[in-house]
């Protein structure tokens, strides 16, 4: 059980109901589903139930994170790849099935899927193991001069910025899973 009732939309106030819209009819509502957005009786699930306690802040948060979906310059499968590394490095179900499903969709075969599991690399090559080995560095705490000489020459300065914003994204709401109590 989770530690936030499920917040379903005739129970917001106006700027709840506001940043409610907002997730469950912008760019993560659009086009395939590959998991559910909301619950049955139209809460939102994963994060999002529990952005709504805090529409200012939750607001900002949830547009970090559909800038890195929707906006970035990172592959699909690449930015999976991250996902799914921060995910496995946290041990955060929620982002972990969800964001399996979308790789799934996007080439990821299951092999590749159980190496980031793993928080192993060696399934990838080329600018996918650039992605994978600049973001397993992020999650051990930094990326020194040699791995950023390596990401920086392979990936660009940009992406490497991207990589950044993104595992501090999702580690933000493994926390938020965590302490939330919310189910995978």
């Amino acid at each position: 059980m989770g530690r936030v009732p499920d917040l379903t939309p005739e129970r917001l106030d106006a700027e709840a109901r506001a940043l409610y819209d907002a997730i469950a009819g912008g760019p993560r509502a659009a086009g395939p589903q590959h998991f559910a957005l909301t619950r049955q009786d139209g809460s939102l699930r994963g994060p999002f139930n529990a952005m709504l306690l805090a529409p200012g802040i939750g607001g900002a948060l949830q547009e970090v994170g559909a800038a890195l979906r929707y906006r970035g310059s990172l592959e699909d499968r690449a930015r999976e790849i991250a996902i799914l590394l921060v995910a496995a490095h946290w041990r955060s179900a929620f982002e972990q099935v969800s964001h399996e499903a979308v790789g799934r969709a996007h080439g990821l075969t299951d092999r590749e899927i159980e190496a980031l599991r793993m928080r192993d690399a060696s399934a990838f090559s080329g600018v996918e193991a650039a992605v994978a080995d600049a973001v397993l560095a992020l999650l051990a705490g930094d990326l020194d001069d040699e791995a950023w000489a390596t990401a920086e020459a392979a990936l660009g300065a940009e992406v490497v910025f991207e990589l950044t914003a993104l595992v501090g994204y999702y580690a933000t709401l493994a926390l938020q899973l965590r302490v939330f109590r919310v189910a995978a």
